[in-house]
């Protein structure tokens, strides 16, 4: 069973940056985060292989948003830079436990409790 609590979100201004953590415990296939607004539905992010760190990142955060992981995969980061308004929303940390789409929230079957980030002017 594959346990995930994540940490770091708040209020950040338009421009700065805010660093996401997402404490593991378990093993699981691969490690993500995703994020949802009121009324839309959950989006993916950024992914990380879990034994060979390889990256995937969404278009919209490609460039801004980097996620990483400690050698031992005990956390998982998400470095979000060059914050905008478009970014407010719940983050979550996700595990997926088999092979699957690393972008498909379906495919993922554990999840943190989520954590707000809110960008203002």
């Amino acid at each position: 069973q594959v346990q995930l609590v994540e940490s770091g979100g708040g209020f950040v201004q338009a421009g700065g940056s805010l660093t996401l953590s997402c404490s593991v415990s378990g093993r699981a296939y691969m490690l993500a985060w995703f994020r949802q607004t009121p009324g839309k539905e959950r989006a993916f992010v950024a992914a990380i292989g879990w034994v060979v760190p390889k990256t995937y990142y969404a278009h919209s955060v490609e460039g801004r948003f980097t996620i990483s992981r400690n050698n031992a995969s005990t956390t998982v980061f998400l470095q979000m830079n060059s914050l905008n308004l478009e970014d407010t929303a719940v983050y979550y940390c996700a595990a997926r436990s088999r092979v699957g789409s690393y972008n498909d929230r379906g495919d993922y079957d554990h999840w943190g409790q989520g954590t707000q980030v809110t960008v203002h002017w």
